[in-house]
């Protein structure tokens, strides 16, 4: 800015002329420093709470940390992450444009608004269940084991004696776009006078705890409590008047498995057109997640009862995908009278994977999942677990086919396949007791490979489940419970 000569005498008290241009240059630099400093602020803002931007190779390197190196006898991690961008995707082009757009043009959006963008936008462009695992210390695990007290023993496989960690140091990469950060703070806010439950069988609980692990350090000790009263299990964080729950329902409609604590019963029976007695405990929860699936994996038929009062019971057999096919008719046929969906949410898990066939990855001589240490990245053959893929597809269905009620379909099951090194294995429980010495020498028959150690894969789960709450238009008012 050129300031004119004025050839007037300086009137007392007035700064002379060199003094104010110098003023003013000391202005606009304050002013330059500040707008630097609002930018980045916003950016890193933005970078934070939503991250589907597609990252350069140097950027995802220097984000990543070091990778991970071969296991001897496993897999080495190089082949699937030393890629830089992942190939181009349809719509590809408008998710490089969006990112590139300046940190300004979203300055005045919340950190939710910001979510709910991304998270549309990756749902229209980009498949998020569809990528690679990657190694990843830096962001990867969300918590620790000995951070969250509310951990059973089952999932705890560090404290129950397992020697390496590194299980926990993966993240899931989708092609062409990233997963918002898990932001605790955000989701409880979006829980705030609401109810989360999961309902389902144990792979439900395992990611309930993972949940309950996630959010809990936002509460102040004497301010968060866990109460287990039978099929129901209730975290409350009081400051935010939400609770997270978990309700037994393993087939979820009537079964003669619902007790929560004795239920390992061969000959499971199961009634396909009664769930009200389930669902009572159900009506008005605001975030419902649903699933049932390895419940139904002991037998290629299913045991049909009409009445349990009567004695002896009597039943009929069904092939497994006609019992699984019917119980979900009788399921979504509830959710679609029972759910509002302007005020709730229903998402449904695909099936969560075991790993009991090591040739299924080919290696033959290993036992189950036991003494996996990496990922299955470099396997080139489709994995050959067992997984009842006629199940997924019931379910998958289904709950496309629901119109009055929206049911978000999580699509776990690819992704968790490839993690062979992450369950529990000898590093848990057995009839509600650890493991001994002599029965972790046993793997071939006391090896758990259906659960998992926590932290770890249903983490990665939840990180879905957190993009579709935060990104949801649900009313956020509600009545003080």
């Amino acid at each position: 800015m050129r300031i004119p000569r004025r050839k007037a005498a300086v009137a007392l008290g007035v700064p002379s002329r060199r003094a104010q241009i110098a003023a003013v240059f000391a202005l606009a630099v304050l002013l330059g420093v500040s707008v630097l400093y609002d930018s980045a602020h916003i950016a890193a803002s933005l970078r934070r709470h939503s991250g589907y931007n597609s990252l350069s190779a140097t950027t995802e390197e220097a984000e990543a940390g070091p990778r991970a190196p071969p296991a001897q006898g496993a897999e080495s991690a190089e082949g699937a992450t030393d890629r830089s961008d992942p190939p181009p995707r349809h719509g590809q082009g408008q998710a490089d444009e969006a990112s590139s757009s300046s940190p300004g043009e979203h300055a005045d959006e919340s950190p939710a608004a910001a979510v709910k963008e991304v998270v549309d936008h990756a749902e229209e462009s980009c498949d998020l269940y569809s990528g690679r695992w990657v190694h990843d210390e830096a962001n990867a695990p969300l918590y620790k084991e000995a951070d969250c007290e509310f951990l059973t023993e089952q999932v705890v496989c560090m404290r129950n004696g397992r020697r390496s960690d590194e299980y926990q140091k993966w993240r899931w990469q989708p092609d062409g776009c990233d997963l918002p950060r898990f932001d605790a703070k955000l989701l409880l806010e979006k829980l705030r006078n609401k109810r989360m439950m999961f309902v389902g069988d144990s792979l439900n609980r395992n990611q309930w705890e993972s949940m309950v692990c996630l959010v809990q350090a936002e509460a102040p000790w004497d301010k968060k409590k866990l109460v287990k009263n039978g099929s129901l299990n209730v975290f409350r964080l009081h400051e935010y008047n939400a609770t997270i729950e978990f309700y037994w329902a393993p087939f979820l409609v009537e079964s003669n498995s619902d007790d929560p604590d004795i239920h390992s019963i061969p000959n499971r029976m199961i009634m396909p057109t009664s769930i009200a007695k389930h669902a009572a405990n159900w009506i008005g929860v605001d975030y419902l997640i649903f699933n049932t699936y390895i419940w139904w994996m002991n037998t290629p038929k299913m045991k049909i009862v009409h009445d349990f009062a009567r004695k002896p019971v009597q039943y009929d057999e069904l092939d497994r995908v006609v019992a699984y096919r019917q119980i979900l008719k009788t399921w979504s046929g509830w959710v679609e009278e029972h759910v509002d969906p302007k005020r709730q949410m229903v998402l449904f898990m695909s099936v969560s994977p075991v790993h009991m066939q090591s040739e299924g990855w080919g290696k033959p001589n290993n036992i189950k999942c036991f003494s996996e240490t990496q990922p299955a990245l470099n396997y080139n053959k489709t994995l050959e677990l067992g997984t009842d893929w006629d199940l997924f597809s019931a379910s998958n269905e289904v709950t496309k086919a629901m119109k009055k009620v929206p049911v978000h379909f999580i699509n776990i099951t690819a992704l968790s396949e490839i993690r062979k090194d992450a369950h529990t294995s000898v590093h848990t429980l057995r009839q509600g007791k650890l493991l001994t010495k002599e029965q972790q020498a046993n793997p071939r028959k006391f090896a758990d490979c259906i659960h998992w150690c926590l932290p770890g894969v249903p983490d990665t789960w939840n990180e879905f489940i957190y993009g579709h709450i935060v990104s949801s238009r649900q009313t956020e008012d509600q009545s003080q419970r």
